[in-house]
């Protein structure tokens, strides 16, 4: 690992555990470095859309139209070598009764997430400082959970002097969290509806997929 890296969280899906919900929970991670060599290119962009008209005050997969879409994914593609991404695939109706509260379902599939990226990395010497960013949480207790899961696993994991952050800012703020938005709702589409025109672009740097309950047969809904 470098001196200092960042890791950007995003996630897809709801957490109504029943057949009205989403069949699957997708937690994302993307680990870049500075300089973000993807940043000035979503820059140039993010201005080309405000001359040709639209108001991209940022961009969010769902919400921007097929062309700002496709145009995003083709910057995220042509910089894929400066990204590590991470996906946890949760199908929701194996998951036992007990989780099924956010607050002790988030936590764990987070820190589940957090510990692989971190095992698999620590093999490349450590770095100085790590720096988990995620997306505003408007809910204090599910604000507080994940901040403890991320902490929680950085101090068991990490050596004694290595440093780190956990920060939520708003995805307006920082091209990290629309980059982690990005491939995650790419991800999150694949298993959702088979859909891979977008996880294709982007697989080339999808350091792991990890199905979690995969070899599971047991559901409880």
């Amino acid at each position: 690992m470098a001196n200092r890296v960042y890791i950007f969280l995003d996630e897809g899906g709801n957490f109504d555990f029943s057949s009205n919900g989403t069949p699957y929970f997708v937690l994302t991670s993307v680990m870049m470095q500075r300089p973000f060599l993807i940043h000035p290119q979503l820059e140039e962009y993010k201005h080309d859309c405000l001359e040709f008209g639209l108001n991209t005050e940022y961009f969010h997969c769902t919400e921007d139209n097929t062309h700002v879409r496709k145009k995003v994914f083709s910057i995220i593609e042509d910089s894929l070598d400066c990204l590590k991404i991470d996906s946890l695939i949760i199908e929701k109706r194996k998951i036992i009764p007990a989780l099924h509260d956010e607050k002790k379902f988030y936590p764990i599939m987070l820190g589940y997430l957090l510990r692989h990226v971190f095992e698999r990395e620590s093999d490349n010497n450590i770095a100085a400082e790590i720096i988990v960013i995620t997306d505003t949480i408007p809910i204090k207790h599910k604000r507080q959970s994940v901040e403890k899961a991320i902490k929680h696993i950085l101090k068991e994991i990490l050596p004694k002097n290595c440093r780190y952050k956990v920060l939520h800012h708003s995805s307006k703020s920082h091209f990290g969290l629309q980059v982690a938005d990005y491939c995650n709702w790419a991800v999150f589409r694949k298993w959702q509806t088979g859909d891979t025109e977008y996880y294709d672009r982007i697989k080339r740097s999808l350091e792991s997929e990890i199905d979690i309950f995969g070899s599971e047969t047991d559901c409880y809904y």
